[in-house]
């Protein structure tokens, strides 16, 4: 009863869309996608897969531009050879392609969110693949590569994440939820106050994306990973530009100084499921290239 208590009280602090305690997560997406098509009264609901590009004409046609080449498309070469070196596909239904749309899940064996890098990596260890002498970790690189690879002929899949009614689930989701709203770190931000109520804006030169949709381009390849990863080797790294959904988690706690969680901590887990279940409807096009 009083954990209960607690999250009323910190939904109700939160602002923005009504939370009350007879919200549902169907309530929820449906009052989602209602502040961003009154926000954004030209933007279809399937353009909001192209995060910031569909929010700006001269962006967006810098962005096509780069998809003509995309720098993304090594990375995905080397995910599929990975994808193929450590036998991923056997761990997955229809042999791990076109099947990114359902994550993350509920599992109701273990009572834990499970995102797609999660399983990936259960995978790897079950088959026997020594990931720290492999140089795999979550969040990039070799991860990342595979992820994308997987997201890659996933594309043109409609999200559809599902929320049950086992009590750990809803659990699950409504923490997520709570951390979406809730504001943190010296400045004192939330996600929603960036990709919400400030999406559209400049922020240090850059368009805030809108926060639905984001979960289907993802990975990504962000110029600005690369950079930093190819001066720090001395050397261009393919790899060096891709990053998972939850290394972004990271940096954005970073950048609102906050101390960030560790990559697929429950923290993170449940704020994808949360925010993934919010962009369910649109069609994956990861991974997709971003600043």
């Amino acid at each position: 009863m009083k954990k209960f208590l607690i999250t009323i009280t910190a939904l109700s602090m939160l602002g923005g869309i009504a939370m009350t305690a007879q919200a549902t997560p169907q309530t929820d997406l449906k009052d989602f996608r209602a502040f961003f098509f009154k926000k954004f009264p030209g933007v279809k609901l399937q353009d909001y897969g192209n995060g910031a590009y569909a929010l700006d004409a001269d962006r967006r046609f810098e962005w096509e531009a780069m998809e003509e080449f995309p720098p993304y498309e090594e990375g995905v070469e080397i995910g599929e050879k990975l994808f193929t070196k450590y036998n991923v596909g056997k761990c997955f239904k229809n042999g791990g392609l076109g099947i990114k749309q359902n994550y993350p899940y509920f599992d109701q064996k273990t009572k834990q969110v499970r995102d797609l890098e999660r399983d990936i990596m259960a995978c790897l260890e079950n088959n026997g693949v020594d990931v720290k002498a492999e140089g795999i970790k979550y969040g990039k690189g070799k991860m990342a590569a595979i992820s994308a690879f997987m997201a890659y002929n996933s594309r043109g899949k409609k999200q559809n994440v599902v929320i049950s009614n086992d009590p750990a689930s809803l659990e699950a989701y409504n923490d997520g939820k709570i951390f979406f709203y809730a504001k943190r770190g010296q400045l004192n931000f939330s996600c929603a106050d960036c990709h919400m109520y400030s999406a559209g804006m400049l922020a240090r030169g850059n368009l805030l994306s809108p926060a639905l949709g984001q979960t289907s381009h993802f990975p990504v390849w962000r110029r600005s990973w690369s950079k930093k990863t190819d001066a720090k080797k001395g050397k261009h790294d393919p790899l060096g530009g891709f990053g998972t959904i939850q290394k972004r988690y990271a940096g954005c706690n970073k950048q609102v100084r906050a101390k960030p969680f560790k990559l697929q901590s429950p923290t993170y887990d449940h704020l994808e499921y949360f925010h993934t279940y919010m962009s369910n409807g649109i069609m994956l096009n990861g991974p997709a290239v971003r600043h």
